[in-house]
């Protein structure tokens, strides 16, 4: 959603590209808009925006920062690389209810 609006500024005629592989035990997304360069503002609790109009913007930043184990900016600062260290590699985390082997 953020690629969409404050990325490609929700102009229909640009394209997001999200990739998504499963390595070992790590996810990694990597998402790129065709939007201007930015600065990503600082991740902190005291940088969070304090009114409500505000709110919206800069609380993702945040979160994902203390989500992700990692988290990179290109030098062009138009795409987004989200790295997550997951303990099951079993899909969404369950555990199966049956086995295929007989």
């Amino acid at each position: 959603m953020n690629a969409a609006k404050h990325g490609n500024q929700l102009d229909p005629s640009k394209v997001i590209c999200i990739r998504f592989a499963r390595i070992q035990s790590r996810c990694w997304w990597i998402i790129t808009d065709q939007g201007n360069s930015f600065i990503p503002p600082p991740c902190s609790l005291a940088a969070l925006p304090d009114s409500e109009e505000e709110q919206d913007c800069g609380r993702g930043f945040f979160l994902m920062e203390h989500i992700f184990d990692q988290v990179r900016w290109n030098p062009g600062n138009n795409e987004l690389t989200l790295c997550k260290e997951v303990q099951s590699l079993s899909p969404l985390g369950l555990i199966p209810l049956f086995s295929m082997a007989s």
